[in-house]
């Protein structure tokens, strides 16, 4: 891998880690096109790059919930978001000690991938019909969101798209839908750094890939992070969420069909 390869994969991270299309189903495609063997590790790291942003954007709430845990108080409203994160994060961390190998390894055809991108379709499509009734998540909802977060380890299903989508079909507001989806990303993301970094500590040296190329990557994630940050809440605001649908469908459409010709 060189810088140049390390900036365009940069920048689909950035673009679609916070877009409801994939970040990782995307990383695949363009590696695959550009005939590079990426570890996982490199991934992850610009996984990695991501939470940064979202550490930064969710700063006010990341410090109250920590100054609540401190404090043992679980009942103000962002001490209660604690024992819900850890209620959402089991059935993702099960889901990845279980499968997180076996996905990565067999689910990376574009037959998969292309199947994996359809179904995010239509969980985001799904999601149009859905009704803000609640402003409060709760502990059935965390679990189902969690788990939403776990099938979204198939590497071309959304995280994103996925736990919002599936916040909203609960009947969670947009704000509290977003919010949560991304503070429950924090656990996953250290978690899935970790140990990636302790399975495969000397994989990057092994691919050729140094230094220059990590932090040119990161960079242009966190770069790239922040606009699409913006276009993720407005289209969300706007009760337009559901039409990354349509794209996700052309993608998944075209991936099936060049698995079909042989490519």
């Amino acid at each position: 891998m060189d810088p140049a390869q390390a900036i365009i994969l940069g920048f689909i991270q950035g673009l679609t880690e916070w877009l409801p299309i994939s970040s990782t189903g995307h990383l695949r495609i363009a590696e695959r096109l550009m005939g590079l063997q990426v570890p996982l590790l490199f991934d992850v790291t610009l996984h990695v790059a991501t939470l940064l942003v979202i550490l930064l954007h969710f700063r006010t709430d990341v410090k109250n919930i920590l100054l609540a845990l401190v404090r043992r108080d679980f009942k103000s409203e962002n001490g209660k978001l604690i024992p819900l994160i850890i209620v959402g994060t089991v059935p993702t961390a099960l889901l990845g000690i279980v499968f997180g190998d076996a996905l990565d390894t067999y689910f990376n055809s574009f037959l998969a991938l292309g199947a994996g991108f359809v179904v995010s379709g239509v969980v985001l499509y799904v999601s149009k019909f859905s009704r803000e009734i609640k402003d409060d998540v709760t502990y059935v909802d965390a679990l189902l969101i969690g788990i939403a977060q776990g099938v979204a380890l198939f590497p071309s299903v959304s995280r994103s798209g996925t736990t919002i989508a599936i916040a909203l079909l609960l009947g969670i507001s947009r704000k509290k839908a977003f919010k949560f989806s991304f503070l429950l990303s924090i656990p996953a993301v250290i978690g899935a750094e970790g140990l990636t970094l302790y399975q495969q500590r000397t994989e990057l040296a092994l691919a050729g890939i140094g230094l220059a190329e990590i932090v040119v990557g990161c960079l242009i994630t966190i770069i790239v992070s922040f606009l699409a940050l913006k276009l993720l809440w407005k289209t969300l605001a706007n009760k337009k969420f559901y039409v990354f649908a349509f794209y996700c469908w052309l993608v998944g459409i075209a991936l099936v069909a060049l698995s079909l010709s042989g490519f």
